[in-house]
């Protein structure tokens, strides 16, 4: 009788366990969805730099425009340096491509390489909605802010896990840890500058990134503009990455 008792209670506090467990996760992946929309909306344009700074105090600039629609597309092209110019960069949900203009055909890459070098990946440049790539197992109070777990859906993901602490206030991220699946942090992003781009779009302007792999090297990203657009499926191919630089007005 004793044992049975022990039994039912235990499986009751299974139960509970697991019903707190999906609401936390449906709770989560909620705040989620409204971080990804406050970071950009369902199609956009924009126009950033990228920094890379190494230890010496060099550091080399990017230019770069970007469109994205929907949560699995987005393209980019290099307006600067010089030497970059013409060069494309596609991503369709896992896959990614890099179209050299003296080369003529895109090659593919991976979403841990960098088409910049420095800290910030493939991945990190051409990040879709995390609602796509991850699903919410942890949410808990820190201070002012909310701390998300982040699992990835897929192993096909640059992070297998995140840790995400977020602005209450405006819905976006503050900080973002980035961890592999043995749990080794490999990078830290930091959002800061929260700036009004207008069409409703409140948001961090800068995004920071450094790596204890690679100690006294870090990446600046500057978003100097960011605006909804109308964009056709068409610019998300292959035979168009020669032509994104014409999009831009």
């Amino acid at each position: 009788m004793f044992s049975k008792s022990i039994i039912l209670l235990l499986s009751l506090m299974i139960i509970v366990s697991l019903l707190s467990s999906e609401e936390v996760s449906e709770a989560g992946n909620k705040l989620l969805k409204e971080i990804d929309r406050n970071l950009s909306p369902e199609a956009f344009e924009s126009l950033r730099k990228i920094i890379n700074v190494e230890p010496n105090g060099t550091t080399k600039d990017f230019v770069l425009y970007a469109l994205k629609k929907g949560n699995d597309k987005m393209v980019t092209t290099f307006l600067s340096p010089k030497s970059e110019v013409g060069r494309s960069t596609l991503r369709l949900d896992e896959n990614m491509w890099l179209y050299i203009p003296n080369v003529g055909k895109p090659m593919r890459i991976t979403s841990l390489q960098s088409v910049i070098g420095g800290i910030f990946n493939n991945s990190d440049i051409m990040q879709l909605d995390y609602i796509a790539e991850y699903d919410v197992i942890e949410m808990v109070d820190d201070n002012s802010n909310k701390l998300l777990t982040l699992k990835a859906k897929t192993h096909n993901v640059a992070y297998d896990k995140l840790k995400m602490w977020v602005n209450t206030k405006h819905k976006t991220p503050e900080k973002i840890e980035c961890y592999t699946a043995s749990g080794m942090l490999i990078k830290t992003l930091r959002f800061k500058e929260i700036k009004d781009f207008g069409y409703g779009i409140i948001r961090p302007s800068v995004l920071e990134t450094d790596s204890p792999l690679h100690k006294g090297y870090k990446a600046v990203m500057i978003y100097a503009e960011m605006k909804p657009r109308k964009i056709d499926d068409e610019v998300f191919t292959l035979n168009y990455m020669s032509k994104v630089k014409d999009l831009r007005n």
